[in-house]
């Protein structure tokens, strides 16, 4: 009997993430590395970690989130017009660069979706927020925690 990862294991799993469409959003593979995380510590979305547990050494799953499950809905009222000059003069902005703004003690990473003339429009939702996931995963090395 193949022992099974479980809740504290630290496991190496190789995975494809695609978008409902069947498009490649991010794989392991790409980065010739497989993605390492202790089960339960939660460095990884839930589902993902969820679909991992009960897995022996090279056997594989096929996890499919929801937006709830994975980043969330998307929710427009996270974009907001910008002034320009509130941008360092050393940044070009961009459509596309991710920038972080700082209120009073909080950091939000936005992305620039627009550019205008005076203002840029930016969008504070993660850029997967919205979309379903489905993610191909083979675990390739388990890590007993006892």
């Amino acid at each position: 009997m193949s022992i099974q990862a479980k809740s504290g294991d630290r496991v190496r799993v190789h995975y494809v993430g695609r978008l409902s469409d069947g498009s490649v959003f991010d794989s392991s593979h790409d980065r010739g590395e497989p993605l390492d995380f202790v089960i339960g510590e939660g460095k990884v979305l839930a589902g993902f970690e969820q679909g991992i547990v009960g897995l022996g050494v090279s056997e594989g799953v096929t996890v499919t989130l929801s937006p709830e499950e994975a980043y969330g809905e998307y929710d427009s009222q996270l974009t907001m017009s910008i002034p320009k000059d509130s941008i360092p003069p050393e940044l070009s902005p961009e459509k596309g660069m991710t920038l972080a703004i700082t209120s009073g003690e909080d950091t939000i990473m936005v992305t620039i979706i627009e550019v205008q003339p005076e203002s840029v429009t930016v969008d504070g939702n993660h850029p997967l927020a919205g979309k379903s996931l489905t993610f191909e995963c083979e675990l390739v090395e388990l890590f007993p925690s006892s």
